[in-house]
């Protein structure tokens, strides 16, 4: 959610930021909002004017009762009463007044990154850099969740009977390859420098709605019926939720954090749901990273952040790329996003295993997440956050890029430990 102020001031600006998102539909919310800020500020002038009038006059009654001028005081009483019903008409004005400008600064696009390429969709979105050599080897590569089932590693069928589909049963030493492909990652950002965390899976809806948009919600998020919670999507929300109406030090600044969460997803209107395997699924487990940090120091974050998931991926031999979102593949709240993606040797290309995303002010201002500082006072931080690793997608790339002939599977050396020292998987 940008400033009001900013709008107030630049509505220009906001409706071209508009434009380049290719969200045309939202310009008349621009002069919409503005005059209605306009009537919530009249409104608030007007409440404060009368609640100091009021107060005067009731200080007068007092005074008049004691000097014996019960008839006076009786008028000062009445005029009192008259304020103070007109104050309470003005006020149900405030509050209708503000919710109406929040929910319409809630859908009102943060202003993106002057580096962010401009496109309409994914379609569109840039290659920054390719990291490792793509190899397609001179045998053929099984679909991902044939080469689970020739190594016992998975049971969709028992899984549709109990959850339906974008669901899955992971077994033996795929099982164990995924929680030791969590566990790495989690040792490989404390090593970074960053504070292990598990969250809570569930989080209320004024989290909910300070995390994402609306859109997001609807389209991700499960409701937890008669209660006011949420599973939650990604670790990230409830990680950024911790932070949730703080007044933080700045001389504490930044929180870098990393965490460990099941995922649930309802993946409204995606596409391949109903496809084999476990490439979009209702349920998986995530390493995730996010930063709270003062506004000059989110860039550099940013790189910091996107290039801790390219050095996990490489240090076990998966050649990646990023690809920087385009304008009109940016979520709402977002000012700049990287995709990380990994090389597939079945498919002969790139697909998605990580997000890395800057929000801005965004989600601080609709959480009230502040920075306190002597020379400038209280003022929002900024949030990031960043896919360390997802399985089992991420697992697709692993089993792919280090899949032999005779249908094996090479353990990389980071992963060893976490695997009692196996260096194979044999089928």
């Amino acid at each position: 959610m940008i400033d009001i102020k900013f709008l107030r001031e630049n509505p220009d600006i906001v409706k071209e930021n508009i434009r380049k998102k290719f969200q045309d539909d939202k310009l008349p919310l621009i002069d919409e909002v503005i005059e209605l800020d306009k009537q919530l500020r009249a409104a608030q002038l007007k409440a404060d004017t009368l609640r100091g009038d009021r107060n005067r006059l009731s200080k007068e009654i007092g005074g008049l009762m004691a000097q014996g001028k019960k008839e006076e005081a009786e008028q000062v009483k009445a005029k009192v009463k008259e304020f103070s019903d007109e104050l309470a008409a003005t006020e149900v004005m405030e509050t209708e007044l503000g919710e109406k400008v929040r929910k319409i600064m809630m859908v009102i696009p943060n202003i993106i990154d002057p580096s962010v390429p401009i496109g309409k969709d994914d379609s569109e979105n840039v290659e920054i850099e390719k990291f490792g050599e793509p190899v397609v080897p001179d045998f053929e590569i099984p679909y991902h969740s044939e080469i689970m089932e020739r190594l016992n590693g998975i049971d969709l069928d028992s899984a549709r009977k109990v959850a339906g589909n974008g669901f899955y049963y992971l077994m033996g030493d795929i099982a164990r390859l995924h929680s030791a492909v969590i566990s790495y990652a989690r040792d490989f950002m404390i090593d970074r420098g960053f504070t292990y965390c598990v969250p809570p899976f569930m989080i209320r809806s004024n989290v909910v709605t300070g995390v994402m948009s609306f859109a997001e919600m609807d389209a991700m998020m499960y409701k937890i019926e008669g209660e006011d919670l949420y599973l939650i999507g990604t670790s990230e929300h409830s990680m950024i939720g911790k932070f949730i109406d703080t007044i933080n030090d700045e001389d504490k600044m930044p929180y870098t954090l990393t965490s460990y969460s099941p995922c649930f997803r309802k993946e409204k209107g995606a596409h391949g749901i109903e496809e084999r395997g476990v490439y979009r699924i209702h349920q998986f487990e995530k390493q995730e990273m996010i930063v709270v940090c003062k506004p000059e120091d989110s860039a550099m974050w940013f790189d910091k952040l996107w290039k801790n998931t390219v050095d996990l991926f490489r240090s076990m031999d998966i050649p990646v790329r990023t690809i920087e979102c385009c304008s009109g593949d940016l979520a709402d709240l977002k000012v700049k996003s990287y995709d990380v993606e990994a090389w597939s040797p079945r498919q002969k290309k790139y697909f998605e295993v990580g997000s890395c995303s800057n929000l801005g002010d965004a989600q601080a201002r609709r959480l009230k997440i502040r920075i306190k500082s002597k020379e400038k006072g209280n003022y929002f931080a900024h949030t990031l956050n960043n896919t360390v690793v997802a399985p089992p997608r991420m697992l697709i790339a692993f089993l792919e890029n280090n899949l032999c002939e005779d249908g094996s599977i090479k353990i990389p050396e980071v992963l060893r430990k976490y695997m009692g020292g196996m260096e194979k998987i044999t089928p």
